[in-house]
């Protein structure tokens, strides 16, 4: 398969990705009210963890992947995502293994970091002006590898997976227990 493939099928995933992460976290706002949406949450909060490693881990190959395969040079802004993405990959696998049920309490603040950082990445490349000086000349933050759908970049990817991570490991039934 061509490099090309690969983006194309990382965007996609993000995209679904996204779509899944907003339906959770709707039927989370509405179950309290609604008793399809509390079934809806009930029912993937047991997967949440897993799927949220799954997430992480597949971020963590995909960027690898990119910049180690590919010869995507990653910028400042990448490393300071990949620094909160790495380690949720190894402490949600290692939550799944020790059945850690408290796991969002240090999983949140990793991913409310990086969706804040790649947030601000996604914005550096739609608006080079808001560079505030973090970043490289040699390898420029806007600097756009590639680019699906009109908006799915890779600071969007990481944006989609560090979101997903904070909805399904913040899930009511995940915190009460």
């Amino acid at each position: 398969m061509n490099n090309e493939t690969f983006e194309l099928f990382f965007a996609l995933l993000s995209v679904a990705l996204l779509a899944g992460t907003v339906v959770i976290f709707a039927a989370r706002l509405l179950a309290p009210r609604n008793a399809g949406a509390h079934s809806i949450v009930s029912g993937f909060s047991p997967l949440a963890v897993p799927l949220a490693a799954a997430v992480t881990t597949t971020c963590t190959l995909g960027s690898l992947y990119f910049s180690e395969i590919v010869n995507y040079k990653p910028c400042i802004m990448c490393w300071y995502q990949r620094i909160m993405m790495y380690p949720l990959a190894i402490i949600l696998i290692v939550a799944i293994i020790t059945k850690d049920t408290k796991v969002w309490r240090y999983a949140t603040p990793l991913a409310a970091i990086g969706i804040v950082i790649s947030t601000y990445h996604w914005f550096l490349e739609r608006f080079p002006n808001l560079e505030t000086g973090v970043c490289d000349v040699d390898v420029p933050c806007e600097f756009i590898w590639f680019e699906h759908f009109g908006f799915v970049t890779l600071p969007f990817m990481a944006f989609t997976g560090f979101l997903a991570v904070l909805v399904f490991t913040t899930l009511p039934t995940q915190k009460s227990e």
